[in-house]
């Protein structure tokens, strides 16, 4: 909780500092960067900085932590540090990172500023990051613990043995771990870290889900090829696209992740667009697995069948459970399917049941409309759960 003379300096600087905190990201970023090039080398996804996302999403997420401490004292906002924390256990973050980030973050917050940065100002500013840096690592050390492993070195050496083209753009990469000990075990829904050491010598990590069941014996990850084009963006996909065989090695990062699936004795609706389908497939492996004979909601959207990466499991999976049904939209679909299924998305034709736990993964206007549907039929805001490939815009902005 933050200080009640703390909180009344936030409240009144919040303004100023929330109109100024995109600047303040982006000089941060640079200071950052120019002190440890190696943590852009290694460790910060180059696509995402030099598309700006992941300044947005710093700028964002510190500004609603903010303001929440402001606003709702009493409370904290747990499901956006889980989150975060999630994706920087997968990153092997390490609790003296948030130090480097202190200084280079403040800094910038002074030189954006200038002479508004009181010391009074600046002790409150400086609770508002410690009590967020404060939660993310608890929260890191916990997931660390589960996993057995030490901050900082997540990471397990796997042999790819086998790959199945899905479509021209997707394949799925079988793995098994490299010193033929078990695979660690995970919840369906989460992901893995890859890294991947590129042609420039550095190490760039990318999240992948796991599109297999984790009864499998082997883990598999399901990646979509985004095309480079000479930038950052893609440049781990493209290179697991073209060079990645049967008998090469991959590090990998131990599962993390927060859409997992649960509440099994619910409705379930689970809805995906392009490659977000990677997680339900998990997802709906497991509850074939199972026997699960609730009501599940498959719901998917793709540009054409061809397009539609596992879709053949996707409809198997789905026909292997006593109560659900598949429904699947295409932009351009192939001749005979059905006409209220040509187009995007529209949840206007699926019959979403009372006490409905809804899970999302696809691109952040898929799941905008998704969610809106949603609540408009009655869903609880916390019963729709999500996953985002990417920094996570969505949550920042809430």
């Amino acid at each position: 909780m933050l200080s009640e003379r703390s909180t009344a300096t936030v409240r009144a600087t919040l303004p100023a500092v929330g109109a100024a905190i995109g600047d303040i990201a982006d000089l941060f970023y640079r200071k950052l960067f120019a002190a440890h090039p190696e943590l852009l080398r290694d460790l910060f996804n180059r696509g995402n900085q030099a598309s700006g996302d992941q300044r947005r999403a710093l700028a964002g997420s510190i500004a609603a932590f903010a303001s929440q401490l402001v606003e709702r004292p009493d409370t904290r906002p747990d499901v956006m540090l889980n989150r975060i924390a999630n994706k920087h256990a997968s990153l092997g973050v390490t609790p003296a990172q948030y130090e480097v980030v202190h200084t280079h973050l403040f800094a910038a917050i002074a030189d954006v500023l200038g002479d508004a940065v009181t010391p009074e100002v600046a002790a409150a500013w400086d609770e508002v990051y410690w009590l967020m840096a404060g939660g993310l690592i608890a929260a890191e050390a916990r997931l660390y613990a589960q996993r057995g492993v030490v901050a900082g070195d997540v990471w397990r050496t796997w042999e790819v043995v086998g790959r199945v083209e899905e479509t021209p753009d997707v394949a799925t990469f079988r793995l098994r771990p490299a010193d033929g000990s078990p695979a660690p075990a995970f919840r369906p829904g989460q992901y893995v870290s890859v890294q991947l050491e590129l042609a420039d010598g550095s190490r760039q990590i990318r999240q992948y889900s796991l599109s297999s069941s984790p009864g499998s014996p082997l883990r598999s990850i399901t990646v979509k090829h985004v095309r480079a084009d000479g930038t950052p963006d893609g440049e781990v996909s493209q290179r697991l696209h073209t060079h990645v065989r049967p008998g090469d090695r991959l590090r990998l990062s131990a599962p993390y992740g927060d859409l997992v699936l649960d509440h099994l004795d619910a409705p379930l609706l689970l809805a995906s667009a392009g490659i977000g389908c990677t997680p339900m497939l998990s997802m709906l492996e497991h509850l074939a697995e199972r026997g699960h004979r609730g009501p599940v909601s498959v719901v998917h959207g793709d540009r054409s069948p061809s397009d539609h990466a596992l879709r053949a499991d996707h409809a198997r999976l789905t026909a292997e459970l006593e109560d659900a049904a598949a429904h699947f939209w295409y932009e351009r679909p192939e001749p005979g399917h059905p006409a209220e299924r040509t187009g995007r998305v529209d949840l206007a034709a699926v019959t979403v049941l009372p006490g409905t736990h809804a899970y999302l993964c696809g691109p952040l206007p898929f799941m905008r409309d998704v969610r809106t549907r949603l609540l408009a039929e009655g869903v609880r805001p916390a019963d729709v759960h999500y996953e985002v490939f990417g920094p996570d815009l969505w949550l920042a902005a809430g």
